[in-house]
């Protein structure tokens, strides 16, 4: 909260200076003009940062981020072995090589598989550069690559090889993440594109209105938007986006509707034009939701880049799967079987050879490098032929700008989950844009900042916040929630959403069991607990025995009350990940939860944004006389927390330590308020 303050008492010093700059050059141009059209040239009251000061800022501090980020990517795996490597999750280790083929042009693409410790989350995604190593000498032995495609423990790295080196026969091999630039380069491209067009007529006034120059406009659409599937507030939502000329802000709190709004929302303008819709969002896993709920009204649909999750549903809407379900592309497939034969048959000749030999080998190479381009030209009419024949393309934010769509342009653009978008790449999309519309909730948690010490300079405050409070007439609030009971809502609608929050009668009042508490605060003060500091993190193990305990008692009353019912989704959620692996230790030897462990997730709070479940538990873990809090101060951390539970939450914490900051001395008199109060003791006895 301390950032985003200091952010805005900031930018509103610096309005005012650049404002005048602004109206100063106005002033040149409009003499002899009526003042009332003058005004109207005028920036929005509260306007930011004239556009060149506004793109110079955020590029010094994307600069500050990318330096930051690769000093975290250093420090991580410089000097360090494999094998915690691989225990960080940037590095596969031991992996096989399973096939090459050759990719574009005349370089390999190489088939890797990871053979063992398949458990470890890891990092390695399509689209990021990444290194195939020996293990035997690996400053030396090493090829660089971009990861094409990857799914489960199997990846293909695309190199600029044109054949396999020597040592990849000798076994110990690996594949390393490398520091990702490319996300940099396209956010600095993008930023430095924004800065060049502002100023032109035409082209620049998206940007301007963004920026703080121009408001945005509306015109009444030629459809008024009904759907009796939609509650008011939605269908007031869709017929905003329908009228906005160039900009319209769903805000959409937890459990309100704000996927389906956009879907409608995209039905909507599809029946009013012909023209292709791009739909981003920051994360794969974002995207991936948008592209299955769009698909599923049958719209035609092409996904930009890999699937997190690799359903055979997901797998359907992908490029390359299209790509390989085309007509043609039997034919491609033949080309590079031909051209993989006049290669091998090629590489069989011998080091010492004379000239016809050396002549006949070249001409093979050649003749194999002719149709692996006639390949390459072949599957790019059928990307452009899949595209074109697209109503709807989705992608990541940096996917936005991928090979196969960077010189398209579309009437309409919309970023889902921006206010967890970080601004620099939020641009990308935008620039294909004539209409933008962003949806998400700035209440929430905002992108990772790796340079916190300079997130209260701008990259901390997403550029949806921005717009929020710069063009409120662009900004529709979805307030009716499906999810939770009405008192889990209550609280942060108060501190979050200004009481504006309802429940919907089919969540109103829905309980886990009989007269349950639905909103429960076990105070912890005076049991003894103590947080622990180790390992860059904290922990509380008393705590976390105590919310097994807890956990333990709701369930047994449950199934007193639904002797034959389904275990109940739960969610375990803690803002330091050493609380969280004590969890998972007391998880372990609790016989109970460990039989219905497939329906308990343990995780930080970050790792649950989007999500919901029946029961959420949330071990708070500061105990200390000094009253120190850390990160729980960033409190839209704890918004996305209380929010994900439907039927019962359980926060468990030091009352006396909570209680010297206001947010949390509010909380713990609501939930004496509604008789959720609860003491530790209670449950120790």
């Amino acid at each position: 909260m301390f950032y985003r303050q200091k952010y805005f008492q900031k930018l509103r010093r610096l309005t005012e200076m650049y404002r005048r700059e602004y109206l100063a050059k106005q002033k040149s141009k409009t003499a002899g003009i009526p003042k009332t059209d003058v005004y109207r040239k005028q920036p929005p009251p509260g306007s930011y940062l004239c556009t060149m000061s506004y793109f110079r800022n955020l590029l010094e501090l994307l600069k500050i981020e990318q330096d930051a980020d690769r000093n975290a990517y250093e420090e991580l795996t410089k000097g360090i072995s494999v094998q915690n490597k691989r225990a960080e999750g940037v590095c596969w280790y031991p992996i096989a090589i399973r096939d090459t083929v050759p990719g574009r042009g005349d370089y390999l693409t190489i088939e890797l598989e990871r053979t063992t410790h398949q458990e470890i989350i890891h990092q390695l995604r399509s689209g990021v550069p990444a290194k195939l190593f020996s293990n035997h000498n690996p400053e030396q032995d090493f090829i660089e690559g971009v990861i094409g495609w990857q799914s489960g423990d199997r990846m293909k790295l695309s190199t600029q090889e044109e054949e396999l080196p020597d040592w990849s026969r000798d076994g110990k091999l690996g594949v390393e993440l490398l520091f990702d630039d490319n996300s940099y380069t396209e956010m600095k491209r993008a930023i430095q594109l924004a800065d060049s067009i502002s100023e032109k007529k035409s082209e620049g006034k998206l940007i301007r209105i963004l920026t703080g120059t121009e408001y945005p406009g509306f015109s009444k659409s030629e459809i008024t938007y009904a759907n009796n599937l939609l509650n008011e507030v939605q269908q007031i939502a869709v017929q905003k986006i329908l009228d906005a000329d160039e900009l319209a802000i769903v805000h959409g709190p937890p459990g309100t509707g704000k996927t389906t709004v956009l879907v409608q929302a995209i039905k909507a303008l599809l029946n009013n034009s012909d023209q292709q819709i791009l739909v981003t969002a920051p994360s794969n896993a974002a995207v991936d939701l948008l592209t299955e709920k769009i698909a599923d009204e049958g719209i035609e649909v092409v996904r930009i880049g890999n699937p997190v999750r690799v359903s055979e549903k997901m797998q359907q809407y992908t490029l390359d799967q299209k790509l390989v379900n085309h007509a043609m592309y039997k034919e491609i497939r033949k080309m590079r079987k031909q051209a993989i034969e006049y290669r091998d048959m090629a590489q069989k000749y011998k080091r010492n050879f004379g000239k016809a030999e050396r002549e006949q080998r070249k001409a093979l190479f050649d003749l194999a490098k002719t149709i692996l381009n006639d390949a390459y030209k072949s599957e790019q009419y059928i990307h452009n032929d899949v595209l074109d024949k697209a109503k709807v393309i989705t992608s990541t934010l940096v996917g936005a700008n991928h090979s196969t769509i960077q010189d398209r342009v579309f009437h309409t653009v919309i970023t889902d989950e921006a206010a967890q978008a970080l601004e620099p790449a939020a641009w990308i999309p935008i620039l294909k844009a004539k209409k933008i519309v962003i949806a998400g909730d700035h209440q929430q948690l905002p992108p990772v900042v790796k340079s916190e010490e300079k997130a209260g300079e701008g990259l901390f405050v997403t550029l949806m916040e921005k717009l929020v409070n710069l063009h409120p007439q662009a900004v529709i609030m979805l307030e009716e929630q499906y999810r939770m009971n009405e008192n889990i809502m209550h609280f942060p609608s108060r501190e979050f959403y200004n009481n504006k929050l309802k429940a919907h009668p089919s969540v109103a009042r829905q309980l886990l069991f009989p007269d349950d508490h639905p909103f429960v605060m076990v105070d912890t003060a005076g049991c003894g607990f103590e947080e622990k500091d180790e390992a860059a993190s904290r922990s509380n193990p008393e705590e976390a025995d105590l919310l097994i305990r807890h956990l333990a008692g709701t369930i047994e009353r449950y199934f007193q009350y639904n002797p034959s019912g389904e275990f109940p989704s739960v969610a375990i959620i803690s803002p330091y990940k050493l609380q969280v692996e004590f969890l998972r230790q007391q998880m372990n030897h609790t016989p109970m939860m460990k039989v219905h462990g497939s329906k308990i997730s343990i995780n930080t709070i970050d790792s649950f944004q989007g999500q919901e479940r029946d029961i959420v538990y949330i071990s708070m873990v500061r105990s200390n006389s000094d009253g120190k809090i850390g990160f729980l101060s960033e409190l839209r951390r704890m918004n996305v927390a209380m929010t994900r539970a439907a039927k019962k939450l359980v926060i468990i914490g030091d009352g006396v330590t909570l209680g010297q900051f206001p947010f949390y001395e509010d909380m713990i008199s609501y939930t004496q308020q509604i008789d959720g109060w609860q003491s530790g003791w209670e449950v120790m006895t």
